[in-house]
């Protein structure tokens, strides 16, 4: 009988061993994958912070925006009620002068581009009909362009 127990005791301990060590495998597993997944969270929840300090920082940025908007149109307001009592008081309001490319410059560069290239098309001869159209097309554009002008009133009609 005491031999039925030894081996009966040893079979218990042997299977007791081996299921241990799959359990703690698997235990180890279980954790190496429970730690790579709160890494994960951990970023995304870094990443979701960062996210919101941005927007907020953004935010703050539109809303100090549209103070300094607001603030320009008030002192632009103040300005034209300002120049405005100063023209009523003195002769007629003296028109800004309009900035930037008039018609006819523009007219003029576009028009020169698109004779070269319509010269350079046609004749084929060592660049002539690239100058021809382009001073062409220059001269064109630019009457036209001059002609905008005068109709937007940047340059005084012809009497």
């Amino acid at each position: 009988m005491k031999k039925i127990f030894s081996v009966a005791a040893l079979a218990i301990v042997l299977s007791a061993c081996s299921n241990n060590a799959k359990q703690e495998a698997m235990i180890r597993q279980q954790a190496i994958v429970a730690v790579k997944d709160s890494l994960k969270l951990d970023s995304f929840k870094r990443a979701d912070a960062r996210e919101k300090e941005r927007l907020a920082i953004v935010k703050e940025e539109k809303v100090k925006e549209e103070k300094r908007t607001l603030l320009l149109a008030e002192r632009n307001e103040a300005a034209e009620r300002s120049n405005r009592n100063i023209s009523a008081n003195n002769e007629a309001p003296v028109k800004a002068k309009k900035k930037g490319w008039s018609q006819a410059a523009k007219g003029a560069v576009i028009g020169a581009g698109a004779g070269a290239l319509g010269g350079i098309l046609i004749d084929k001869k060592d660049g002539r009909g690239a100058i021809i159209g382009g001073v062409v097309g220059a001269g064109t554009g630019y009457v036209i362009g001059r002609a905008q002008d005068r109709k937007s009133g940047r340059v005084q009609p012809k009497n």
